[in-house]
């Protein structure tokens, strides 16, 4: 009889509409996700920042938001988060566009993309487009935590 070990890897992923709740239920999805793969350790980092760019893709497009988590073979955890918008904010961008500068104290705003440097090992950005009939435009954002 051969047996079959489940895998390391696995993939989720979450079409999010464009409502002011959906940071709610994509931190719901990943606590549930990473609590079902045991994965305890890198909860409160990813929740963090799955909150800010979801919330960021709220505020900034007009549209649908996607998300999706994938456990790799090594450990790391790789969350990308895919929005309408083109533009890649820092630190996603290539350098020097790649440094979130600190916000002033009496800004309402301005600290979320920061979290990014402190918490995630590793991000990036990658533009896919803003031309009306490119049906695969906006952005996606996606960092890396390891566990």
């Amino acid at each position: 009889m051969v047996t079959v070990a489940p895998s390391d890897t696995w993939a989720y992923a979450l079409r999010l509409p464009h409502d002011p709740r959906a940071a709610r239920v994509a931190r719901m999805t990943v606590r549930s996700v990473l609590d079902s793969h045991g994965r305890p350790e890198v909860l409160g980092a990813v929740e963090l920042l799955i909150s800010e760019l979801v919330t960021n893709a709220y505020r900034h497009t007009n549209g649908p938001a996607s998300l999706r988590l994938t456990a790799l073979a090594d450990g790391r955890l790789r969350v990308g988060v895919w929005d309408s918008h083109p533009r890649i904010p820092a630190p996603f961008g290539e350098p020097p566009h790649n440094h979130v500068p600190p916000a002033p104290l009496d800004a309402d705003g301005g600290r979320g993309l920061r979290l990014v440097q402190e918490y995630a090992d590793c991000w990036g950005g990658v533009s896919l487009g803003d031309g009306p009939l490119d049906r695969r435009a906006g952005k996606l954002l996606w960092f890396e935590v390891n566990g």
